[in-house]
């Protein structure tokens, strides 16, 4: 099961932060954590570095 988080991201299209309900985590091959989910007001996609797991 992936694990999930609920932030901000900022969304390029309607160049604003929107609140995200579910992002994926994933890592990337440097060791960094990031998010990858969906904008709620117009579907694109958004990206977020997310802080080291405690």
């Amino acid at each position: 099961m992936a694990e999930t988080v609920q932030t901000t991201a900022r969304c390029m299209k309607c160049k604003k932060d929107t609140p995200v309900m579910a992002l994926e985590v994933e890592v990337n091959e440097k060791g960094r954590r990031q998010g990858r989910g969906l904008c709620p007001v117009c579907g694109t996609k958004v990206f977020k570095f997310l802080p080291k797991a405690s």
